[in-house]
């Protein structure tokens, strides 16, 4: 298992192309300096010994060596000792729906963004429950199965878009049946589905699905992404002014359908969270599952890592130790050796010969 100790440090890798992108203006503006200044061929004849292309190299090892810096910094971290441990909690698997109408822009930035935020809004608040992901449209898939791993979930979660799952629609029913089967097969553990979409275009009978649900002991929470005056839908989220359209060629508006999702909740004896409250929703939601009874579940995790940084330290070491030996000018004693060019009286000797 590898993780960083440290990741908030892997932001500051924004700096890197910051300054090379500094650097290429600077080196055009010392080009145009010398093009203004007179002839280049003229000038490379007096000053035989500049090089071009060694302070190119210099740069990028410099470059490469602060990247490895930061990574070091950031704590890279392999896991050594795998052990399964028990711990008092609940399984919870949230069905999210990656359907085309949730990129409809009505809740900023859009209703898949906003539901992704509030999922890891609910990993970081987890402890010792286990979470699995479903992503649904007009068919389910487990995207990520009933785990403790907080870092894979969050991993596996910026990775969901709309275009996972081809068949298009949004069978809330078959989510939930897919999550009822995606639990594990302990005994006696609390259980909760979170249903998070918009709920249009409802194609199976979801309610009977939560019934069958809470007839298992398992209480299913529904998340309206969405506000019910509804969106137009992007075509291509890049690209928000072009919209879909019906066969007449009028923009389609997406609306929350609010009062299924309140039914599928009732269902289920769990709680509808609209989208415009969804922050205080989700807090009182995690409030509402920690009240639940926590049984003992078992888990395997990592409990020792073995910090990785004393190899990219040395590598750190290398480059710089690289970049300080390479002198940007050319040596004179050494000029007139070239490993990779031919000799031109080797050349015009061998095209006689042919």
């Amino acid at each position: 298992m590898f993780r960083f100790a440290h990741p908030e440090f892997l932001y500051v890798l924004i700096i890197i192309p910051v300054i090379a992108l500094i650097n290429l203006f600077l080196t055009n503006k010392r080009r145009k300096a010398l093009e203004q200044f007179g002839d280049i061929n003229l000038l490379k004849k007096l000053m035989p010994e500049v090089s071009k292309n060694r302070p190119i190299v210099k740069f990028y090892l410099l470059m490469l060596a602060l990247t490895i810096l930061i990574l070091m910094i950031a704590q890279p971290q392999f896991g050594s000792k795998l052990e399964t441990v028990k711990r008092k909690g609940i399984e919870i698997m949230i069905a999210l729906d990656v359907s085309n109408s949730m990129n409809a822009q009505d809740i900023e930035p859009s209703r898949l963004e906003r539901a992704k935020q509030a999922i890891a809004q609910m990993v970081d608040k987890m402890s010792n429950d286990k979470i699995g992901i479903i992503v649904f449209a007009g068919q389910a898939y487990t995207q990520l199965p009933i785990t403790t791993d907080y870092p894979s979930a969050k991993m596996f979660l910026n990775t969901i878009n709309t275009g996972l799952v081809p068949t298009q629609g949004t069978a809330i029913g078959l989510a939930i049946n897919r999550a009822m089967v995606s639990f594990s097969q302990e005994e006696e553990i609390n259980r909760a589905i979170i249903v998070i979409t918009d709920g249009e275009n409802h194609e199976d009978d979801a309610i009977a699905a939560a019934t069958k649900a809470y007839e298992k002991g398992i209480k299913v929470y529904t998340v309206g992404m969405g506000l019910p005056n509804g969106a137009p839908i992007p075509i291509n989220p890049q690209k928000p002014s072009d919209f879909m359209k019906d066969r007449q060629g009028n923009v389609v508006i997406s609306k929350l359908n609010e009062g299924m999702l309140q039914q599928i909740a009732m269902a289920a004896n769990g709680n509808y969270i609209p989208a415009n409250n969804i922050r205080n929703g989700i807090n009182k939601l995690i409030e509402e599952l920690g009240e639940l009874e926590k049984k003992e579940i078992e888990a395997k995790i990592y409990t020792d890592y073995d910090d990785q940084f004393p190899y990219l330290a040395a590598i750190v070491l290398i480059l710089l130790l690289t970049e300080a030996i390479i002198i940007e000018r050319k040596n004179r004693f050494l000029k007139n050796i070239k490993l990779f060019e031919t000799n031109n009286d080797a050349k015009n000797e061998f095209k006689n010969q042919f």
